[in-house]
């Protein structure tokens, strides 16, 4: 293959790369939901978390990846991966388990672009212009409309409402936390790190409140699959080479199309219908997060 032909393959992974690292995030909550029925969700995440560890640690010593050079450095990767991996992912798993639709709680984490954007102002000094805050209560207006528009609206659907709003604070803390103290990781030393602090996290939010119980079927074994290799794994790479490549920003600017694109799955594997209203609420989210987000 000549060297034109290289040039030209390579610049259409990376025009494509931003897209696919979006999709394959939506699929998160597709095999999230099909894993579930089989395990119980934070079992299901000490499982998930447990064996990624392994997979970046092994990663880390084969390719003799950078460890953080003081314990202080690896205190900040640590607190960041907690907030980011387990308490974000534990609330997501929560909220599923207990019925909320996988759809609506892609879009509920939908607004954590949003919620990123304007919280900077106060914790990075970055500028927060009027279009982001206006942004803001245009995407936070849309997910009370989808959260309106649901048929019952119960003590189980509200407890799940909380965790989704528990999950979404969990992961802008630690995005703005990550930002702030811990930009400089190895991705692959990093990573395991954070993961093996999720493991221990989760680990025993389960053994206190579950009774670690998994069934090893194939549909299990599928989502296992997936969720460890092609999001944790698979993901992180294109994402950490999008960042290499200088190209993060425009990841940044599709993720406003992950509550869609999760919704059009939704409806197809798992019948997940949206209302009039709810369907509103979801172009109100889209709305508001382009205008959040798109420079």
């Amino acid at each position: 293959m000549s060297e034109a032909s290289d040039a030209r393959t390579l610049s259409l992974w990376f025009r494509l790369a931003p897209a696919l690292f979006v999709v394959m995030w939506s699929t998160g909550f597709i095999f999230t939901k099909l894993g579930l029925p089989h395990a119980e969700p934070l079992t299901f995440l000490f499982a998930r978390f447990g064996i990624t560890t392994i997979l970046f640690t092994l990663t880390a010593f084969v390719f003799r990846a950078r460890w953080p050079a003081t314990w202080r450095e690896a205190g900040h990767i640590a607190v960041a991966g907690a907030f980011v991996q387990g308490i974000y992912l534990g609330g997501v798993f929560w909220a599923i388990s207990r019925g909320l639709g996988a759809g609506v709680v892609a879009l509920i984490m939908g607004l954590q672009p949003l919620l990123t954007a304007a919280a900077a102002g106060v914790v990075l000094g970055e500028k927060v212009t009027v279009r982001q805050w206006i942004g803001l209560a245009v995407g936070f207006a849309g997910v009370v409309l989808v959260v309106a528009d649901r048929d019952t609206t119960g003590r189980d659907d509200w407890a799940a409402i909380a965790a989704t709003a528990v999950a979404i604070a969990g992961l802008t803390i630690g995005v703005l936390y990550q930002k702030r103290h811990a930009t400089g990781m190895d991705l692959r030393s990093g990573l395991a790190i954070q993961f093996a602090v999720s493991t221990l996290l989760v680990g025993a939010g389960a053994i206190l409140t579950e009774d670690l119980r998994i069934e090893w079927t194939g549909t299990f074994i599928v989502a296992m699959t997936w969720l460890v290799l092609v999001l944790s794994v698979g993901n992180a790479a294109i994402f950490y080479r999008l960042i290499r490549q200088g190209a993060a920003a425009k990841v940044s600017s599709l993720f406003y199309l992950v509550p869609p694109v999760t919704a059009i799955m939704t409806y197809f594997l798992f019948d997940e219908r949206l209302g009039p209203w709810a369907l509103a609420g979801m172009a109100a989210v889209v709305l508001g997060v382009a205008m959040a987000t798109r420079k």
